[in-house]
């Protein structure tokens, strides 16, 4: 049930104001009506608690799939399972996306019309596959491997966001520590040297300095921080921010091969999912394509949809996209061949997301030592130069 919030008239004229349970806007409607009352405005009260939404990730998505599947597969009716569906998800978002579609096939719509109603929610690989399958007749398959799909994708992007966020947390941890050191640890020091009246290291010195101007004006460095980012972040939701980015995830050490990779396994599974639920081909790389966050590779693809409608096989256009390791495009070619190309893009799909496991156990294992010796030098160096004058200041004190 979800709650809603109107504004109505009773019967002599006197407005009132209330909440109301129910499964739709237009039950809602309904039972107002009922009740005598005429409604001014009417709205869903969880809506309005945009802070409390999540987003629909692939493994909300996957789970959706199973259990929808699971109910489809004992006989229950589409509505009903909607309605079943949406009584025991947690997620405010996917819920009320749930009730909009089976508001939608209650008035004679079609499932994937219904899903098409939330696109932010339900993928267009969702809506396309669901569409297929009530076209076959066959509506479970395309719920049994849409689930297997999401299930995939979200196993490849929690491997893939690991990877890259394990570095950032590190390297976080680290400034925050350089930050505790230079305006707690150090101004105690600072007094002591001044006591002392002698010269201080360069070294010394800079510290010194750096604590003292965070201390008072380090204000300053976090506006200039934000700024920065959030330049950063607007310069890359412009199309050629995106395209300096894209390249340079790509050609990052370590990471690029990895970004590489993750874009061949997201392209080979999804292709076999399509195919193998009656997607025409081009519609296919269009769909894959889109689903692709680097502009580069998803460019590429879309002009290989270009070219395949002229005729050209898609395993040329592959091949010629040299990023991509040549296992892609002579697997896909294979399966031109063979007239089973969504197999093979199964194939291809389990090597490259085996590929991306272990670059990510590489990566993480190459980054621990890294990480280690990179803060042993910063917190070292700091350490070193906080006592250095101390020392030669014992060192004075022994030779006199």
């Amino acid at each position: 049930m979800a709650n809603y919030k109107f504004k109505a008239l009773d019967s002599s004229g006197k407005g009132t104001r209330g909440t109301i349970d129910a499964p739709s806007e237009e039950k809602a409607k309904e039972k107002l009506k009922s009740s005598g009352l005429t409604v001014q405005e009417i709205k869903n009260a969880d809506a309005g608690n945009s802070m409390f939404k999540k987003k629909v990730k692939d493994k909300d998505l996957a789970i959706f799939c199973k259990q929808f599947n699971s109910v489809l597969n004992a006989g229950v009716t589409v509505i009903s399972a909607l309605d079943m569906m949406a009584e025991q998800i947690d997620n405010v978002s996917l819920k009320e996306a749930l009730r909009d579609a089976q508001n939608h096939v209650q008035k004679g719509g079609s499932l994937a019309e219904g899903f098409k109603l939330n696109p932010k929610v339900f993928p267009q690989i969702l809506v396309n596959m669901v569409a297929a399958g009530e076209i076959s007749g066959n509506l479970e398959t395309s719920f049994e491997r849409l689930t297997t799909h999401f299930e995939n994708s979200n196993k490849l992007k929690s491997k893939v966001k690991g990877a890259m966020t394990y570095p950032i947390v590190i390297l976080v941890v680290v400034i925050a520590v350089v930050i505790v050191l230079l305006v707690k640890v150090i101004p105690q020091f600072s007094e002591m040297f001044t006591d002392m009246g002698t010269e201080l290291p360069a070294a010394t010195q800079l510290l010194v300095d750096v604590s003292g101007f965070l201390q008072h004006k380090g204000w300053i460095v976090a506006v200039i921080v934000i700024a920065i980012v959030v330049a950063l972040k607007g310069f890359g939701k412009t199309e050629q921010g995106e395209l300096i980015y894209s390249k340079i995830s790509m050609k990052l050490p370590l990471f690029g091969n990895l970004v590489i990779k993750s874009a061949a396994a997201t392209f080979s599974r999804t292709l076999a999912t399509l195919l193998a639920s009656g997607i025409p081909l081009m519609d296919a790389i269009e769909q894959v394509a889109k689903m692709i966050k680097n502009k580069i590779i998803r460019d590429d693809l879309l002009e290989a949809k270009v070219q395949v409608a002229k005729g050209v096989p898609l395993s040329k256009p592959l091949r010629d996209m040299e990023y991509f390791p040549p296992m892609l495009s002579q697997m896909t070619r294979i399966g031109e061949e063979t007239g089973n190309i969504e197999d093979m893009m199964d194939k291809v799909a389990d090597y490259y997301e085996m590929e991306v496991n272990n670059v990510t156990d590489a990566l993480t294992a190459m980054m621990e030592p890294m990480i280690i010796v990179v803060m042993a030098v910063v917190v070292g160096g700091i350490v070193l130069a906080i006592y250095s004058p101390m020392l030669s200041m014992y060192d004075a004190v022994d030779n006199y």
